[in-house]
C-alpha cells in the first residue's frame, strides 16, 4: 500500500485554450514547469486522433521536460486508434518519447472526454499483443476500469501493472450528497486489484472536495490524475496554490 498518493496533472486543458485562438498562449511548457514546481509527481496528457488539444509536438517537448524535472509523464489514449493524418498512434508516441505510464483508454471521437472502462472478456485478448509492446518499451501499462468492473483481475494477465479506476460515477454522487455506496464499490474495487497484484491508480472528475473521501474509503490508491477540476479551480487560485492544495488533501487523507 503507497505511503502517499502521487498527484498527476491532466495538462490537456492548457492545450484546449491555447489551440482556440491558434497561438502559444497559454503556453503549455510554462505550466507545467508551474505545476511542477509547485510539488506535483506527474504530468499527464491525452492525445487523440482529432487533435482536440494535446498535439504530437506537445508530447515530446513534456516527456523532455519530465525527464530533465525528474517527475513521471503519463500518456494516455486508445491503444486500438489507428494513426490519422499528424497523429501517429499510441504505440509511436510512446516509442518516441518512452513515458513512464501508458494509460490504456477506450475512447473514440463522439465522446468528449473518457466515459467508460475496458470489458476484458471482449477486448483481453486483443489488448495483450498490444500490452507486451508497451511493457517492451520500459512503460509501466495502466488500464482504465470501470468499478465493480467484470474480470477485472484479467488486466494482470494481459499484462497490466495498474489499473486506473474510472471515478466519475463516485465524483457525481458525492456531489449529490450521498456518496457512500460509490465509495464502498471503490473501495472493494481496490482491494481486488490488488489481491490481483495489481497496483491502482484514480480519475475522472476527482477535486478538492471529493478527492480527500476517496483516497480515506481507498488507500491503495498510487495516483491521481486529475485535469478539468484542477483548472478550473486554478482560474480563480492561481495554477501553483490549486496544486498545492491538491497536496494538502492528499497529505491529509493519508494522516
Amino acid at each position: 500500500m503507497p505511503t502517499t498518493t502521487v498527484l498527476s496533472v491532466n495538462l490537456n486543458k492548457i492545450a484546449v485554450l491555447r489551440n482556440s485562438r491558434g497561438s502559444a498562449r497559454p503556453d503549455l511548457r510554462r505550466a507545467a514547469e508551474t505545476v511542477i514546481d509547485a510539488g506535483c509527481g506527474g504530468i499527464t496528457v491525452h492525445p487523440r486522433p482529432d487533435m482536440r488539444h494535446i498535439r504530437p509536438d506537445d508530447v515530446a517537448l513534456l516527456a523532455r521536460l519530465c525527464r530533465e524535472r525528474k517527475v513521471e509523464f503519463n500518456i494516455e489514449g486508445n491503444p486500438f486508434a489507428p494513426p490519422r493524418g499528424e497523429y501517429p498512434g499510441l504505440l509511436a508516441l510512446a516509442e518516441r518519447t518512452r513515458p513512464a505510464q501508458v494509460t490504456l483508454v477506450p475512447d473514440g471521437d463522439d465522446q468528449l472526454t473518457s466515459d467508460h472502462g475496458f470489458d476484458l472478456v471482449r477486448d483481453g485478448e486483443r489488448l495483450r499483443p498490444l500490452m507486451h509492446a508497451y511493457n517492451a518499451l520500459g512503460c509501466r501499462v495502466s488500464l482504465f476500469m470501470d468499478v465493480d468492473a467484470p474480470a477485472l483481475e484479467r488486466a494482470a494477465d494481459v499484462g497490466a501493472a495498474r489499473i486506473e479506476l474510472y471515478t466519475g460515477p463516485y465524483a457525481h454522487a458525492h456531489a449529490t450528497g450521498n456518496a457512500t455506496e460509490a465509495l464502498a464499490a471503490c473501495a472493494r474495487t481496490a482491494l481486488r486489484a490488488q489481491a490481483a497484484g495489481l497496483c491502482v491508480n484514480a480519475g475522472h472528475d476527482l477535486d478538492q472536495r471529493n478527492l480527500g473521501d476517496l483516497l480515506r474509503a481507498a488507500p491503495q490508491v498510487a495516483e491521481v490524475s486529475i485535469g478539468h477540476a484542477l483548472i478550473d479551480e486554478a482560474l480563480y487560485a492561481g495554477l501553483h496554490d490549486t496544486v498545492r492544495g491538491y497536496l494538502r488533501v492528499i497529505r491529509d487523507a493519508h494522516g
